[in-house]
């Protein structure tokens, strides 16, 4: 018998039975929702795994035998308990997309910057100070989420980045907008929401995908709303994108 995919959703599980380490056909594994406390190193012999869900169980690490998933594309670790990630999933070189939102995270090994075909990149609703530098080399990434944090600043090295489409920092205590941002051309969705921005770059209008100042949290374009924009920031920003560029333009060649 041929197991391709293989689910165990919300069973309330705490062990991974046994015979599962023997599916060595399995593609995808959803093991989401249950009451996992450890990941057993047994993972490594499913070498065919492409998919991973673990999301929202109770891990506090994953195993380094991680990295003999040579083929995982997809990883979802998402609501667990990790503090740290070891350095051995950047041996998995084909990984597409990961999330690591909802743990406690304040670092990722600087070897993260082997994951080169790394697109979509979650770290949202963690405890880091700063996007890891190690991030900034992704330069395949176009969706990092770096929501509700402890961010106080973006760093200019954002700007090697330049496949990004769309970038979410919201929710953390960052105070300036920087104009290494700007050099983002095809960002679509930009979210700066619910932080401690008082200016905006003259340069935004560099950022010439973004179609509109968005209220929606799913809409493209810019999110700027709850942060103590100096006047007369607050009343542009109502009157729309066009107005607001036209004012920074202006500004500029003053």
């Amino acid at each position: 018998m041929r197991h391709i995919s293989f689910s165990l959703v919300t069973k309330g599980i705490t062990d991974i039975p046994d015979f599962l380490w023997g599916l060595s056909e399995v593609q995808k594994l959803n093991l989401s929702h249950n009451q996992l406390r450890v990941l057993s190193p047994e993972v490594g012999r499913l070498s065919r795994l492409v998919v991973l869900n673990l999301c929202g169980n109770r891990l506090k690490s994953l195993p380094q035998e991680i990295s003999l998933l040579k083929g995982l594309k997809v990883l979802f670790i998402n609501m667990n308990c990790l503090t740290e990630v070891p350095a051995e999933l950047s041996a998995c070189k084909n990984l597409e997309v990961l999330s690591l939102s909802h743990n406690s995270l304040s670092q990722l090994p600087a070897s993260f910057a082997d994951l080169s075909r790394l697109r979509k990149l979650n770290l949202s609703n963690n405890r880091f100070a700063h996007i890891p530098i190690c991030v900034f080399a992704l330069k395949d990434l176009d969706f990092l989420h770096v929501g509700s944090n402890r961010l106080e600043n973006i760093a200019e090295s954002i700007q090697c980045l330049g496949s990004l489409q769309i970038f979410i920092a919201e929710s953390n205590n960052i105070h300036s907008f920087p104009r290494s941002l700007c050099l983002l051309a095809s960002l679509e969705l930009l979210n700066l929401n619910d932080n401690d921005i008082q200016t905006l770059p003259d340069e935004l209008y560099l950022l010439c995908r973004l179609a509109r100042i968005a209220w929606n949290p799913m809409d493209k374009g810019l999110h700027i709303s709850h942060n103590p924009l100096s006047k007369p920031l607050p009343e542009l920003v109502e009157g729309g994108l066009e107005m607001l560029v036209s004012y920074l333009k202006d500004k500029k060649h003053h």
